[in-house]
Parts: structure tokens; sequence; C-alpha cells
């Protein structure tokens, strides 16, 4: 068990189980975002410099900071993991409200933008209904929606489910290739 939590670590996890709570969201969707942001380096920056645990963009920040009333705020303060993870959760936050907690598009916002995915359910080539995506046509964004939905269940298994879950979940992954 030990060598899997050194692949799936939960750093942070007062501050994550903290800013999740308040802003009622699950932990381990959280774990799993800043595993696939940043790899739980806070010091952590993008290529379109984006900073942090969770990966803010300076002007969310900049947003962030004001919504939340923080005075003191400096763009090199995403790099303090408690306020990043609070920034990132209010801002997950919003998504969930603006996507009715559909989560596929949560997420898929969180890396490409509200905006795209807002797009993206008007356009009958990516979404038949205007509720779910069909296609995402930002083949960066269609692996980080795979790998994050995939980190949070194995995060689900891994801490909730204990070694039992680790165990049964690497027995379907067997059966899916073998049988």
């Amino acid at each position: 068990m030990w060598v899997i939590k050194q692949i799936y670590p939960f750093h942070y996890r007062a501050e994550i189980e903290r800013y999740s709570k308040e802003y009622n969201l699950d932990p381990y969707l959280i774990a799993a975002i800043i595993k696939n942001e940043s790899k739980f380096n806070p010091e952590a920056i993008s290529r379109k410099e984006a900073k942090g645990l969770m990966q803010i963009a300076p002007i969310t920040g900049q947003w962030a900071a004001e919504k939340l009333g923080i005075k003191d705020y400096s763009e090199d303060r995403l790099f303090e993991p408690h306020l990043n993870i609070r920034m990132g959760c209010w801002y997950l936050d919003i998504l969930h409200k603006e996507f009715d907690g559909r989560l596929p598009l949560m997420i898929a916002a969180y890396n490409a933008g509200n905006g795209n995915v807002s797009k993206w359910l008007e356009d009958p080539q990516y979404s038949k209904n205007r509720v779910t995506l069909d296609y995402i046509p930002f083949p960066e964004t269609r692996i980080y929606l795979r790998k994050v939905l995939r980190d949070y269940n194995r995060y689900h298994i891994i801490y909730e489910e204990g070694l039992r879950g680790v165990a049964s979940y690497i027995w379907r992954e067997y059966i899916k290739v073998h049988i």
C-alpha cells in the first residue's frame, strides 16, 4: 500500500479537506486535479504562467483575490499551498454552479476555460444535447479529463476503500485485459 500512496500522494490533505468542505467539493477530486496540474509541487509554473499546486493563472488569482477579499495579494502568493488550494476550490465551486455539478464539464472547463466549454455545448458538432460533450476539440483537454477522472476514482479506492479496494481494482483491470 505504501508504494501505491507514493504514486498517488495526498499531500496538503488538511488544506484540501478544509477548502473542499467549505466549497462542498470532494477532496479526492481536488487531489486528482492537483496530481495532474502540478504533481503536488507548490512551485510549479506552466507554459502559460499558471502557478502553484492547482495551477492558478495570474488573472484568475487576481479575480479570486478580489472576490475573496484578500487584501495583501500578490502573484507570488499563488505559490502558497493554502491560498492556491483555496482559490482553486473557489473556482471549481463557480464551475460546479455554472455546469450544474456535471463533473466532466467542470473538469474540462478547469483545463480549457468555461467559455470554451460553453461554446462547445452550443455546437452540435461537439454536443448533441447541449448538456454533455460528445467530443472535446482540444486534445490536451480530452487527455486531461480522462486522467483526472481516472485519478479521482483511484484516490477514492486508495484512501477510502484501502487495500481491499486496491486489490478489487487491480482484479477488475486484469479481467478487462485478459478475459
